[in-house]
């Protein structure tokens, strides 16, 4: 299936599927599309709705499929960032960020991740669950601001602060590491824990993650007192 990524910032995916392709997205998240593009709204089963609403999703997804030749259909991202296309393969997962997913082809499959270690879970910055996307096809997520990959080797560490992370292959290992120091740790305004990423695998990192630009704009958001 071809498709083109547009106008960042505030980026739209715009998908070109052939004949009886099948596209799956996040309800509301279609912005345009070509007449001949026939939408079903379905659950899934209702372990994958109650899923994906665990990690943040709705629990009902579109089905958009090309009928009468080829189509054109559009995905606009929620937040400023980026779109990042990732190939699912058999044996090569990916792990996101809860409300990463936007739009993908049907051989994907979408599940919940929990952490297995529920110190990174809890303290991590993603909370417990993660988005695993495995199976064969093209999976399109939203990433917070600019996207930043890094390509670890076995043992390779890198540390990052909470909230930062947007996806990884599922051969990374993640854990929680105490932030030294009493007084780094009350006044250094970075919190208490820091994620360690642990390679061999790819790790992508946003910029720009909601949680940062909500903490930044409270301040200035008037309350019921005023």
């Amino acid at each position: 299936m071809k498709y083109e990524i547009l106008g960042e910032p505030l980026p739209v995916v715009v998908c070109y599927p052939e004949q009886n392709e099948t596209l799956i997205t996040e309800r509301g998240s279609m912005c345009w599309m070509s007449p001949n593009m026939k939408m079903e709204t379905t659950s899934g089963g209702l372990g994958k709705a109650f899923g994906r609403m665990f990690s943040g999703e709705s629990m009902f997804v579109n089905r958009y499929t090309a009928t009468g030749g080829g189509g054109m259909i559009a995905f606009a991202s929620s937040f400023p960032g980026s779109i990042m296309k990732f190939d699912v393969t058999p044996g090569n997962d990916i792990i996101a960020q809860k409300s990463a997913f936007l739009a993908s082809e049907s051989g994907v499959e979408f599940t919940v991740h929990f952490q297995r270690r529920f110190g990174a879970g809890f303290f991590g910055g993603e909370g417990f669950i993660m988005q695993r996307f495995s199976g064969h096809g093209m999976v399109f997520i939203e990433v917070d601001g600019f996207c930043k990959r890094y390509d670890l080797n076995p043992g390779q560490r890198i540390i990052v602060d909470t909230g930062y992370l947007a996806a990884m292959t599922a051969s990374v290992s993640m854990d929680i590491e105490s932030v030294p120091g009493l007084k780094n740790k009350f006044l250094g305004g970075e919190g208490f824990f820091n994620t360690v990423l642990t390679g061999p695998g790819t790790v992508w990192l946003q910029s720009m993650p909601i949680s940062a630009v909500a903490g930044a704009i409270r301040p200035f958001i008037p309350t019921g007192n005023n």
